[in-house]
């Protein structure tokens, strides 16, 4: 048998690290969407099982060059779909370090290194949010784990409440809980309700007003183990709910507030933009994604509870083999037991940023955002929310004609952005969430949406 040779690994990361740096210098000069014959070669990638050794560098030849023409250039400083950020220049380098330290990170017998920065990147976290020091936090995949993880808290929390052990003795048998939701309550909110056996239909539902936000005094009367789950940004407006409102009803009947804010949890740390989540501070529990904006790459999620001890009797695990440690133990606190070391990037993330350059960065997407809005809106598009943070949603014509248009948008490859349906209308959407984007940027995006719209509208869309 021929012994595995890793001699020629530093020939091939340093020509990957090349190849990389080739593809980050030429994005802009890309169409942000890839054109119908990069997709079509992609093809190219469904091979029979191969029964021999590759080469690696033709692996990695193989898949810059079908590969990386085909990705959707959402690192770039114009793609405006899905809440998501471009990743900063040192959370790149720091995932680059963390892969090839190839660390489990989730103990610090398996992972000093991994654990320390994630318990720094931690007490940071907890410092710049304002939650109380003795908070527990888990560093876990999206927003739809960060949810999943704090709801799994509240859950066994309020059943406690009850004398119901829900982590010992199960769902079977044990006293109903409560859940409430808003109108606009985002999909994976109901995804983790569902994963919990909490279902995601088995909820109230409670009225929005015409920007998403939950209307308080439409909460129905609470009592027994409940969990109420409310939105920081909501997801087309941007606008977020009346969470001191919402948590005194929620306390006073002594019940759990959880808060989904995958992207608007961080307008907390901007002085201006706080004011947009006042109150989100009286919670139990809160969940937030660092790849949107905080610009990790992904996957980055974090959820974070008021009571540590209810996230660890949720999560924690032990075995007779694994190892136990005097500090924070990730492995107590997230669903999974083996796990990358993600904590390296939102370190990195808030090391090179620094408290004054994270506040920059929500306040310089939310100005984007803003002309934008004033762009589009002077060239007879209709903006139909309160333009509060980061999302614009502009009106264009009827269904067919918005479609036709976000399809154009894509196509010519200037910027992306997607429709959406809000408040009965289909409309184009625009998330502004990347460290890249420029006012040079925003300016060009404008003159594609319109030039697009225009084009659609003489029949050559």
């Amino acid at each position: 048998m021929t012994e595995p040779t890793q001699t020629a690994t530093p020939d091939l990361l340093a020509s990957t690290a090349g190849r990389a740096l080739a593809y980050l210098e030429g994005i802009d000069r890309r169409p942000v969407a890839p054109t119908e014959a990069a997709v079509r070669a992609l093809a190219q990638l469904d091979e029979p099982l191969p029964e021999r050794p590759t080469d690696p560098a033709a692996v990695i030849d193989l898949l810059d060059r079908v590969g990386s023409p085909a990705t959707v250039a959402s690192a770039g400083g114009r793609f405006f779909g899905l809440v998501v950020g471009g990743a900063l220049p040192a959370t790149v380098a720091a995932h680059w370090l963390a892969d090839v330290w190839d660390q489990e990170a989730g103990m610090e017998a398996s992972s000093p290194t991994a654990v320390a920065l994630e318990s720094v990147a931690h007490r940071w976290l907890l410092e710049l949010f304002g939650f109380p020091a003795g908070s527990g936090s888990a560093f876990v995949t999206g927003a739809t784990m960060a949810n999943f993880t704090a709801l799994a808290a509240a859950r066994g929390a309020v059943l406690a409440r009850v004398g119901w052990d829900v982590e010992a003795d199960g769902l079977q048998g044990a006293p109903a809980v409560t859940v409430v939701v808003g109108e606009e309550v985002h999909p994976s909110v109901r995804k983790a309700l569902g994963l919990l056996g909490l279902g995601r239909n088995r909820v109230s539902v409670v009225p929005t007003d015409r920007q998403g936000r939950l209307v308080a005094d439409r909460i129905p009367p609470l009592q027994g183990p409940t969990i109420v789950c409310a939105q920081a940004g909501n997801v087309n407006s941007g606008a977020s709910d009346p969470f001191r409102e919402i948590a005194a009803r929620v306390h006073e009947a002594g019940g759990w507030l959880h808060i989904d804010g995958a992207f608007g949890l961080w307008a907390a740390i901007s002085p201006t933009k706080a004011p947009l989540v006042a109150g989100y501070q009286d919670a139990d529990s809160w969940a937030t994604d660092a790849h949107k904006w905080l610009n990790t790459p992904y996957d980055s999620g974090l959820a974070f509870v008021r009571d540590a001890e209810a996230i660890r009797r949720a999560m924690s695990v032990s075995a007779a083999y694994l190892p136990s440690g005097a500090g924070r133990q990730p492995d107590h606190y997230t669903p999974e037991l083996s796990r990358r070391a993600r904590g390296v990037e939102v370190w990195a993330a808030i090391k090179s940023l620094g408290k004054s350059g994270l506040i920059d960065l929500v306040d310089r997407c939310c100005r984007h955002a803003e002309r934008f809005a004033a762009g589009l809106g002077g060239a007879g598009f209709e903006i139909l929310n309160e333009v509060v943070l980061n999302q614009v949603v502009a009106a264009v014509g009827d269904t067919e004609m918005t479609d036709r248009v976000v399809a154009r948008i894509q196509r010519d490859g200037v910027c992306w952005c997607g429709a959406t349906t809000w408040e009965g209308r289909r409309a184009i959407r625009i998330s502004v969430s990347s460290w890249a984007t420029t006012e040079r940027d925003v300016d060009l995006s404008i003159a594609a949406i319109v030039a697009a719209a225009e084009a659609v509208r003489s029949g050559r869309g």
